[in-house]
């Protein structure tokens, strides 16, 4: 079994903080952050990491932009949201207007969920924060993650530029200007090269973004922002030690996640998964499997009628406590498909052996994604042949504490600096 080792806790006695009357010296404090997601958890976590590098987890308020779900607003989602809100409104005015008639008196249709119990992102809201607690609090970070957020982070920093700092993660598409800092993966910027543009019909190439090289402000990383550090796993290392400590070992975890418009598959790779993890279960003590929400039930109930009988397999049920932490904190190997940079992000993010499945199915710049890591020796394709009982490393991906750096030199050079 492979050792963890813990690092001490900082002693009793160290020097505490400086007070900020001396630290603040020249520069003005940002002591808060604003997080604004948009509902989906891959994406939030990108925020959420960021914010826990730049020492702000303890100090942050979270808004979240919602569309409205349900009936039609299902086939909607691809409008932009402030647009798709607007055409709800009508729809439930409608709506209201034709339950209202004398005709209609005993028809029941079904009513739109209302979005009342989520904390709306407003802008004015968020403005107002900034101009009214400047003096006392100083700036505002203002962090953003996918593409409902755009909008929203764009105006807040067109309103109030001078009291906050508007930080956008994912590839806003267009008008980067409108933003103090876009950190993104170096894949989005895949359909600037020379094979992405053969692969454009020339009338079209105009409509595909992004069309410029990223200029001083966009940060590029190789995968997607996380919160998985040094300090999460140890703490993961010790939440997870009951359940993992006696686990026979080399421990081999399976994430699986689900198939999307560019990394198309079903149930041939749930297949082809299940017959390589059962040739390399020789080298393994014991293997982990874990699905996403996005896993089809058609893919996840292959894996569980191969796999399930088999005494060194354990495949989580998806009740609570999930055990995505324990599991990065205390596996020795991984296997994830190729779908999902978040978790790819993750599992390399942690120095052992990630071997990855399905890239051959992946296209356009998820192509690029994985060509960067199998040349760096990050990952290795999966198949089946090998033997999880041998070691290997490399550098593991650094991307949420190399973006939180540039956010700290960035408000530098402004004359801004964090209080954590």
């Amino acid at each position: 079994m492979r050792p963890i080792t813990l690092r001490q806790p900082p002693s009793p006695t160290a020097a505490r903080g400086t007070p900020d009357i001396f630290e603040s010296g020249v520069h003005t404090l940002v002591r808060r952050a604003v997080l604004i997601g948009n509902g989906f958890p891959s994406s939030e976590n990108h925020s959420l990491g960021l914010v826990r590098a730049l020492g702000l987890s303890d100090n942050h308020l979270f808004y979240r932009v919602t569309r409205p779900k349900g009936g039609i607003n299902e086939c909607l989602q691809w409008l932009p949201v402030s647009l798709h809100k607007k055409i709800d409104l009508l729809i439930n005015i409608f709506y209201l207007l034709f339950k209202s008639s004398p005709q209609n008196k005993v028809m029941h249709l079904p009513s739109q969920p209302g979005l009342s119990t989520i904390l709306q992102a407003d802008v004015n809201h968020i403005v107002n924060l900034a101009r009214q607690s400047y003096d006392k609090e100083g700036p505002l970070l203002v962090v953003a993650s996918g593409r409902d957020t755009i909008s929203i982070a764009s105006s807040i920093k067109r309103l109030a530029s001078d009291k906050v700092f508007v930080v956008q993660i994912q590839h806003p598409r267009l008008h980067l200007n409108r933003f103090d800092m876009v950190i993104t993966p170096h894949h989005d910027y895949y359909p600037l090269t020379p094979q992405a543009q053969k692969q454009v019909p020339k009338l079209l190439r105009r409509w595909i973004t992004p069309r410029e090289p990223p200029d001083s402000h966009v940060v590029l990383t190789m995968g997607a922002l996380h919160q998985i550090d040094f300090a999460s796993l140890r703490s993961a290392a010790i939440t997870w030690h009951d359940v993992f400590a006696d686990v026979p070992r080399p421990l081999l975890v399976v994430n699986i996640g689900g198939p999307t418009r560019n990394c198309r598959y079903g149930v041939d790779l749930a297949k082809q998964l299940a017959a390589s993890l059962l040739n390399v279960l020789v080298s393994c003590g014991s293997v982990r499997i874990s699905f996403s929400e996005k896993t089809p039930q058609k893919v996840s109930n292959i894996m569980v009628k191969e796999l399930e009988n088999n005494p060194k397999v354990h495949i989580w049920d998806g009740q609570e406590p999930n055990p995505r932490m324990g599991h990065l904190a205390w596996a020795d190997a991984f296997v994830v498909t190729a779908d999902s940079v978040s978790l790819i992000s993750e599992a390399c993010s942690t120095g052992k052996p990630v071997y990855v499945i399905g890239a051959e199915r992946c296209r356009w710049k998820f192509t690029e994604f994985h060509k960067t890591l199998r040349e760096r020796g990050v990952v290795r394709p999966f198949t089946g042949s090998e033997d999880i009982s041998e070691s290997w490393s490399y550098p593991p991906l650094n991307d949420t504490a190399d973006a939180a750096k540039r956010v700290h030199e960035t408000l530098a050079a402004r004359g801004w600096k964090l209080k954590t």
